[in-house]
Formats: structure tokens, C-alpha cells, sequence
């Protein structure tokens, strides 16, 4: 059974990993914490950027000397390639550490094996430490490792019986400010924002991360099959953040070809595997599906969906659309099953995150 410094270490560890969210892409988050011989904390660190340092040698450089004849404790198993920076499980062998205890093994081909390494030159391994809260963590570079595609969260914003607006359509505004405000944290912690043709007539939106300093701006992506949402001077076009517009292979568009994707068609529109494929080729790891019912509702139909954050208002209407359309389910057996993480207040509302039960590990 682990001691309980063990897992304080470690759930700091974790905690220090979730401040890279939203600028490692396409890399993981990883926190790093390391003791001293005698227990004590003499370093921490974490993961910051894509081809920056990693969270092993940001915790060895704060913790110099002291790291020899101690632990170090790692959100995931210390990395064993060299890519634009040097292998993890060299680094902390070099400095001395006799200990290392991490949460989550790589699942990358290219950087697995540090733990071998380690053990190989006589370092003491445990790993498996808090690996469900690390999985949690990390659930989007997970996924995209272990899938070959983006990590798509669908969000969405309803009233308790389940409508995304009015009858009329009028739908400003059904969530809570602090609500929307969160939407915006999580658009600074994926890759891409992904919203539909209906979507974007109409709301015209703009996409991009507000109101969080420093934030990395995501893709702006459209789903926009026939060509024909997106007009000039959009503000979707602006340059606030890079944007795509995903049309069908015979569509005709007078948009610059740097912001388009032709993209095979499908029963539902485009097909969202190539879309996802298509994104993912351009290092997108993690995809926000912000847009309406129908789009949902041909994601959840291919499988593509893998987290559902729903912000639920204290607000009835009785009719108006649904937040999901068709998804291909037509009987109570085929119903998705969810499991839930997490049920926040956020302002007047409730946040539920929940992953489907299917999803493999």
C-alpha cells in the first residue's frame, strides 16, 4: 500500500501537470515533483510548452543536488526517446534519483520504456500511483494517443428539459454568464473548437478564447458541407485565432485555399472520421464540439464523441430544439450510457462532465 507522502507528492504532482492545459499540444500534460533522501521537497515542475523542457528536468534543475538518493514522482512514466528534447529517464538516472514513482505508462510507442530504462540502471520503479486522477488529467493526450484521433469533449448548454432554445429560436441567453465564462476555459484547453453550417448562420460566432490571459488560441473550425454559411466577413475570419472551414470535395467556395479542407461526403454531411483525420494530421489532440444538434448528432453517430460537459439551467420552455439530434439510436438498448466525473455549480447552473461507459482504455 503506498505512504500517504507518497500520495501527497503525487496528487501535487498532478496538480502542477493541470497548469500545462492548453499549451503542450501535441504533447501531454506532465507535473513532476522530487524529494530529497530524507522525504523532504526540493523540486517541482511541470510541463509548459511543446518542445520546451519537460516536467522532469524543470523539477532536477530546481532541485539541483539534492535530487541524488531521492524520489521523483511523475504524472506519467518518464519519457525514453529523443526528440526535440533529450530522454527523461537519462536525465533523472544522471542526476541520482533512486526512486521514481509515477501514475500513468506512456502509452507512445516512440517514448515508452522509460521504466525499464530506470530499472535497468538500478533505479527503484513503482508505478501505477494515482492513475485514475492522472488519466483524468490527461484524458485528451490519452485518447488521442490510444486512438489515432483528436479527443472530442461535446459541450453544450441547455435548460433542465432539455432545449437549447426557444420555440422562436431566441436562445441568449439560456446559460449563466459564469457558465459562458467556463466555455472559455475550455476552449483554452483544446486544440481545435469545432461548430456546424447551422451554427454559424445563426450566431455568427467568433470562437476564440476571452477573458484568460496568456491563453493559446485554438482552431476555429466550421462544418460547413455545401460551402455556403461562412461569407466574407464572418467573424470567424478574423485574425483573432487560425480558422478552418470544412466543405465537401465538390463544393465551390471563394475562400483562400490555406482556410479550407475538402473533405469526403456522408448520409449526415461530411464524414466526420476524415474531418477528425484531417485535424489530427494537423496536430490537433483535443477538439471542443461546440456546435448545435445536428452536428452532435452526427459526431455521437460515429462514435467520435468522448466527454460530454452539459451546463444545465434552472429554466423551462416546453419546446424548441433539443441538444441532440438524431444520433442513429432508435431503441432504448442502443441508448449511450454515460458515467459521471463530475457535477459542478458554475454561477445559477450545473456543470455534469460525464465519459461514455463503452470507452475503451
Amino acid at each position: 500500500m503506498a505512504q500517504q507522502a507518497d500520495i501527497t507528492a503525487m496528487r501535487s504532482a498532478i496538480a502542477l501537470a493541470a497548469r500545462g492545459l492548453g499549451s503542450t499540444s501535441p504533447n501531454p500534460v506532465v507535473g513532476c515533483v522530487i524529494t530529497d533522501a530524507s522525504g523532504h521537497q526540493v523540486g517541482e515542475g511541470w510541463h509548459r510548452r511543446a518542445g520546451g523542457p519537460h516536467a522532469e528536468v524543470h523539477a532536477l534543475r530546481e532541485a539541483g543536488v539534492l535530487a541524488r538518493g531521492g524520489t521523483a514522482y511523475v504524472t506519467l512514466e518518464p519519457c525514453n526517446h529523443t526528440g526535440r528534447t533529450g530522454p527523461c529517464a537519462q536525465a533523472l538516472t544522471e542526476a541520482g534519483i533512486a526512486r521514481v514513482v509515477y501514475a500513468v505508462g506512456d502509452p507512445n510507442p516512440q517514448a515508452t520504456g522509460g521504466a525499464d530504462t530506470l530499472r535497468a540502471a538500478g533505479v527503484e520503479v513503482v508505478p501505477g500511483l494515482l492513475a485514475e486522477e492522472a488519466e483524468a488529467g490527461n484524458i485528451a493526450w490519452l485518447t488521442s494517443v490510444r486512438r489515432g484521433r483528436p479527443f472530442v469533449r461535446w459541450k453544450y448548454a441547455a435548460t433542465l428539459d432539455g432545449r437549447i432554445a426557444a420555440a422562436d429560436g431566441t436562445s441568449r441567453w439560456i446559460s449563466s454568464a459564469e457558465s459562458r465564462a467556463d466555455v472559455h476555459r475550455l476552449r483554452a484547453e483544446s486544440d481545435a473548437v469545432v461548430v456546424g453550417s447551422g451554427t454559424a448562420r445563426a450566431d455568427d460566432p467568433h470562437l476564440a478564447v476571452r477573458g484568460i490571459e496568456g491563453a493559446v488560441q485554438p482552431l476555429r473550425v466550421v462544418v460547413d458541407t455545401e460551402a455556403s454559411a461562412v461569407k466574407p466577413g464572418a467573424r470567424v475570419l478574423d485574425d483573432a485565432a487560425p480558422t478552418l472551414i470544412a466543405i465537401a470535395e465538390d463544393a465551390v467556395t471563394t475562400l483562400p485555399d490555406e482556410r479550407v479542407v475538402r473533405l469526403p461526403r456522408d448520409a449526415r454531411g461530411l464524414s466526420v472520421p476524415a474531418l477528425l483525420a484531417a485535424l489530427y494530421d494537423r496536430g490537433v489532440r483535443s477538439v471542443l464540439l461546440e456546435g448545435g444538434p445536428t452536428l452532435a448528432g452526427a459526431f455521437v453517430a460515429a462514435g467520435a464523441v468522448d466527454q460530454v460537459v452539459g451546463y444545465l439551467a434552472p429554466v423551462l420552455l416546453g419546446a424548441g430544439p433539443h441538444a441532440l439530434a438524431d444520433a442513429g439510436i432508435t431503441t432504448i438498448t442502443d441508448a449511450l450510457r454515460l458515467d459521471i466525473t463530475e457535477t459542478t455549480p458554475v454561477g445559477s447552473d450545473l456543470r455534469i462532465t460525464a465519459t461514455l461507459t463503452s470507452q475503451g482504455a
